[in-house]
């Protein structure tokens, strides 16, 4: 079961390409390639050369990151043809991510996190953060995270 499970995303990401060439969706089809790229850099540089779900989520999840930083970038500059286009992107990629946490979400968990660790103050962010992010199974932003956990650690 978990193998089919695994190779549903990828084929997923393989048969929306398919659709984007057909249907001449120009943003989801560079969208798309760009992932099947990174995933296959990084299935080059792990040590079993697998493409698994877990992987492909990490991708997605470190696509999707870039972009939101990318658009973020280009407001500041006042480019707003290229933010447009990273949000456009980052549209695509979130169609394959969980639904993200929202901010009260992530605090009840990292609260909980906080209690189970023993975190006392921030030197202890190290502890609560890889363990917060693991249970949130990428559906926590990682910035959001940490500002959080930071705050409820008196940082």
């Amino acid at each position: 079961m978990s193998s089919q499970t695994e190779a549903s995303l990828s084929q997923r990401l393989d048969a929306d390409l398919r659709d984007a060439m057909r249907s001449k969706d120009e943003t989801t089809k560079l969208v798309l390639r760009s992932v099947k790229t990174a995933l296959t850099e990084a299935s080059k540089a792990g040590t079993d050369h697998t493409i698994d779900d877990a992987l492909v989520m990490n991708v997605l999840q470190r696509e999707a990151k870039r972009r939101r930083e990318a658009a973020a970038e280009y407001e500041k500059v006042g480019a707003t043809a290229q933010a447009q286009q990273e949000r456009a992107e980052l549209a695509v990629l979130e169609r394959y991510l969980p639904r993200q946490m929202s901010a009260d979400e992530i605090e009840d968990l990292a609260r909980t996190v906080i209690a189970e660790t023993g975190a006392a103050s921030v030197r202890d962010l190290g502890k609560v953060m890889p363990v917060l992010l693991a249970r949130s199974g990428g559906a926590a932003d990682g910035k959001t995270a940490s500002q959080i956990v930071r705050r409820l650690l008196g940082g």
